[in-house]
């Protein structure tokens, strides 16, 4: 909810693709150089520490927020501080929540395991947006964050009261380190010899690589396309965002019980395919009569995709590597993630939103299925990533690597 009601305040004293897009890269960049030693850090450090760790920090930002709001001293400027220290934290807590899954149950359920994990953000986002358009008109961002810091509080309370196994720890495999230098660089490079070891895994990597930097294109995009094409309506982006919720859970449900399928890569690969339709029809609706069915779909196959992604990482990778192993293909999204949404946002606003506009040439061509006004030059790179996911999906079972997966 507070994510909702930040993007609304940021859009209301911009109207700016790139300002939004900017929140993004103050929040990734960071991710990049704390990948290099969170990975460590959770394979040798108590996870459940970790998660507290990452939600309290979260914690005291919107304490700061919500103070510097309350006397008037909110920038844009404070948010994308607030994103920079938030995104370096959060990657200690994903990498230890991700590296926890195989600790509790058994390899068969990797798939059911992720995609009930989703089901969490999905639920959320049933309501919360729902409740934020409604309230955000009401109470502003002010009333907002106060509420975020409770969840805060609740999650924290939440993680001290459970059991988080902890895995062996493997003190030797540094093998013969002639100085503490040459153990640290070995430590901080674990992750990369592992995977460069490992073809199928440098083969998975690339191609979830790919996926994740076009659907960081749609991403970027998602909320100010709607909010350009319905004159900045919160009720209905809160609505759209509340039926991409119902189709989250609804996938989420559906893999539970199924558990995917038997081979993971034919998960992913037509969960890729899936989206990529039901995305090109997103950026082509100009209503809710196209924007909520294809939403629905397009969310009710992600549990599938993460959850067949994360069985396959899973499998490959012991659970007491897994940490630093993980933090290496989380580098490599945020190598990616972090520019493309950046660039999403300024070639938006610089060239494809007043071309689409003023330009005859490109009114003539794309305008029949884009529309000319505001947001069709945002709709046509939008269509465009989703062409581009349905291409990897297809050539994706071309990699026999990602086919030799198996448990280590």
């Amino acid at each position: 909810m507070a994510d909702f009601a930040i993007t609304l305040w940021v859009w209301e004293q911009t109207g700016s693709v790139t300002a939004l897009a900017l929140t993004g890269f103050f929040y990734q960049f960071p991710r990049i150089f704390t990948s290099l030693f969170a990975g460590i850090l959770v394979d040798r450090v108590s996870r459940k520490r970790l998660l507290i760790m990452s939600e309290g920090v979260a914690a005291v930002s919107t304490l700061v927020l919500w103070w510097l709001q309350a006397n008037g001293q909110l920038t844009i400027g404070h948010f994308y501080a607030a994103a920079w220290i938030n995104g370096g934290f959060e990657k200690f807590g994903q990498l230890a929540y991700r590296s926890s899954i195989s600790m509790l149950v058994k390899p068969q359920n990797y798939t059911r395991a992720s995609s009930m994990t989703t089901a969490a953000s999905y639920g959320a986002n049933i309501v919360a947006p729902a409740i934020g358009g409604i309230l955000y008109p009401v109470l502003g961002l002010g009333g907002i964050l106060p509420i975020n810091f409770a969840t805060f509080v609740v999650a924290i309370i939440t993680i001290a009261l459970l059991n988080i196994p902890q895995p062996q720890r493997e003190d030797r495999f540094l093998g013969k380190a002639t100085s503490w230098l040459t153990a640290a660089w070995q430590e901080v490079t674990f992750g990369f010899r592992y995977l460069w070891n490992s073809v199928n895994l440098r083969t998975l990597l690339m191609v979830t690589a790919l996926f994740g930097a076009l659907l960081k294109i749609n991403d970027t995009l998602y909320n100010p396309m709607i909010l350009a094409r319905t004159d900045g309506s919160s009720q209905i982006l809160g609505a759209i965002s509340a039926i991409a919720g119902l189709g989250g859970i609804t996938g989420a449900i559906i893999v539970s019980i199924w558990g995917g399928f038997e081979r993971n890569k034919k998960g992913m690969l037509l969960g890729y395919i899936s989206v990529g339709f039901a995305k090109v029809a997103f950026g082509l609706g100009q209503g809710i009569g196209i924007w909520f069915p294809a939403q629905f779909w397009a969310f009710m196959t992600f549990p599938l995709i993460w959850g067949s992604e994360s069985a396959l990482w899973m499998m490959a990778t012991p659970a007491k590597v897994q940490g630093r192993v993980f933090a290496v293909s989380f580098l490599a999204d945020d190598l990616l993630h972090t520019p493309i949404g950046l660039f999403a946002g300024v070639l938006s606003d610089l060239v494809l939103e007043p071309a689409m506009q003023s330009s005859v040439v490109m009114q003539k061509v794309f305008s029949p299925v884009t529309g000319s006004g505001a947001g069709s030059g945002m709709a046509l790179l939008y269509v465009g990533s989703a062409i581009a996911m349905i291409l990897i999906g297809m050539f994706g079972f071309k990699f026999t690597h990602i086919q030799q997966i198996k448990k280590f």
